[in-house]
């Protein structure tokens, strides 16, 4: 009965883990540990979440003490796997699986592949076409920041990520968007530089982050909350720095 109900918790924390490593929300990683351990006949159990780490316990007279803490590097958002995992946990609650298959299913989720390089490359170029488009840009400036935001994932693909921190990656990702941007208006596919640099540094933006912050402190998860928030606005400030930085050395250059 011990080592089940070990196995129970491991389980649940499996999840938690894949949850908020992925992008998901606090309320939502607390809300399927518990559904599990309800599920599987764990009373006592407690879940305390962090942006960056997983704290739970359980034990009460009948049941044997546990204690567990992970700490989650967070590697970014997946969201096809934090759906996988809530589906998991619903399904769960309906008695379709038993302890065992949860955590098959939950290494079938791990092993889910992330969207191909190419994919968000084109995604990239795409997005940022489509938000040039929504602040007032042509269709020229639109195909301009097309192939800026291309250029830029390129680069956070194959250069920034495996390479930089992540303070750097972002001054230097925003710089490179601006620079590519002004290639472009320069060689006159784009008409309005402003338009085409907005769009090209969307894929950037850390949009899931910071929603996921405002959702946390809305739900009363202030350390978690505001943790992600500042961690978000970090990223704005970054990507504004290396912006200014090339508009700077731009308008001195022009100067001389």
């Amino acid at each position: 009965m011990v080592e089940e109900e070990r196995e129970i918790m491991e389980v649940a924390i499996e999840a938690g883990h894949i949850l908020l490593e992925n992008g998901a929300e606090i309320f939502r990683v607390e809300e399927t540990i518990n559904r599990i351990c309800r599920h599987y006949g764990i009373k006592s159990g407690s879940a305390f979440i962090l942006s960056n780490g997983i704290f739970v316990t359980s034990g009460n007279r009948e049941e044997e003490a546990f204690a567990k803490v992970q700490h989650i590097p967070v590697s970014g958002s997946h969201l096809n796997r934090v759906a996988a995992v809530n589906q998991l946990s619903r399904e769960v609650e309906e008695g379709r699986y038993t302890i065992e298959e949860v955590r098959q299913r939950l290494e079938e989720i791990r092993r889910m592949p992330g969207k191909s390089k190419h994919m968000q490359i084109l995604s990239s170029g795409i997005g940022s076409g489509a938000f040039c488009y929504l602040y007032g840009g042509t269709v020229r400036d639109c195909l301009a920041a097309f192939l800026a935001g291309f250029f830029l994932y390129i680069f956070v693909l194959y250069i920034s990520s495996p390479y930089l921190n992540k303070m750097v990656s972002n001054i230097a990702g925003g710089a490179v968007a601006t620079v590519a941007s002004m290639v472009f208006y320069k060689l006159g596919i784009g008409q309005n530089l402003d338009q085409i640099v907005i769009g090209s540094i969307i894929p950037l933006v850390p949009g899931v982050a910071f929603t996921n912050a405002i959702r946390d402190i809305a739900d009363e998860n202030y350390i978690a909350g505001t943790v992600r928030l500042i961690d978000a606005l970090l990223v704005f400030f970054c990507i504004a720095m290396g912006v200014g930085l090339v508009y700077t050395v731009r308008q001195r250059l022009m100067v001389l």
